[in-house]
């Protein structure tokens, strides 16, 4: 294994880089401002690369050490964390990471039941788009979003969503939304990380090529479909994450759920090793019990609808 840096050098870098100034790291590590400057020389030294742009407007970090500071600061939680578990008697932790909308428009809604289930369990849940590095140890179990490019771990499909063009109901009357054409002249909501994009849809469903230029754009599925609550266009969006939105009629679906591209995009990622630890078994037996009422109640949903509309 390489050597690695000391440890008072890597909270220096990570106090450093989070309060954007020497002065401020070294009150909240009891440091001076020049015992700081020399532990990032030093870890600077070490790397032979810096990781700060110092200027007279203050300090900022390098493109290097956006990178470094992002796995060094992941890292330094996971030891602050397993510290603090070990040092108030708990045995039995479990690290969850998660890209963000599936972690708050679905997995939170339900965290009560698992915590209910396994009191014995003390859960940790983080979200970013970033993927975590099991090497480093910052989660036990990743529930990933996208299509499945990771063939040194364990992966297992969650449930398959359905994709669809959503807006409120004000939206639809006001622009007496009927037909898919219609979409072109009226403002489209753009999510950015979705896999599958509105020239997807428009490919599937439609003649006419989707617009190349969106009103609004967003990184993260609960923006968009928020912004569609709030009637500022058609979002294409997981009917899974909008489930909340449609059952109290904040959203609907103009075209019907027909209209709809089926996809299998969140995943629970982890390594072999991971698997035998009885936090991880029940985690993942209790996540696809969820995943399980999730496809039963769209079914549902699905069955209701056509049958609404079918007379």
């Amino acid at each position: 294994m390489p050597a690695l840096p000391p440890i008072a050098n890597l909270q220096a870098f990570e106090a450093v880089a989070r309060r954007r100034s020497f002065a401020l790291a070294a009150a909240e590590l009891h440091l001076t401002p020049s015992a700081i400057s020399h532990q990032i020389s030093k870890l600077e030294a070490q790397l032979d690369i810096r990781l700060f742009e110092r200027s007279a407007h203050g300090v900022r970090l390098s493109p290097a050490g956006e990178h470094y500071l992002m796995h060094v600061g992941a890292a330094l939680n996971a030891i602050a964390t397993a510290t603090d578990d070990l040092q108030h008697g708990i045995r039995n932790s479990l690290y969850v990471h998660s890209a963000p909308s599936i972690a708050s428009l679905w997995l939170m809604p339900r965290l009560q039941n698992f915590a209910q289930a396994h009191p014995d369990i003390s859960l940790n849940l983080s979200a970013a788009h970033t993927p975590s590095d099991f090497a480093l140890g910052q989660a036990d179990i990743d529930i990933r979003y996208g299509i499945p490019q990771w063939g040194d771990l364990m992966v297992e499909p969650l449930f398959e969503e359905s994709i669809v063009p959503l807006a409120s109901p004000a939206f639809i009357t006001a622009h007496k939304l009927n037909r898919v054409e219609q979409l072109l002249e009226v403002p489209l909501i753009q999510s950015n990380v979705s896999v599958v994009q509105w020239s997807d849809w428009f490919g599937r469903f439609s003649k006419v090529k989707a617009p190349e230029r969106f009103s609004l754009r967003f990184d993260r599925a609960q923006m968009s479909l928020d912004a569609a609550t709030q009637g500022l266009g058609v979002a294409l969006e997981s009917a899974m994450n909008a489930g909340g939105h449609l059952a109290d009629g904040k959203l609907k679906a103009p075209f019907g759920m027909e209209k709809s591209i089926r996809v299998k995009a969140h995943f629970a990622v982890y390594p072999e090793r991971h698997a035998r630890r009885p936090a991880v078994e029940a985690f993942l037996s209790w996540l696809h019990s969820e995943a399980a009422k999730t496809r039963a109640l769209s079914q549902q949903k699905e069955i209701l609808a056509f049958w609404s509309a079918n007379p």
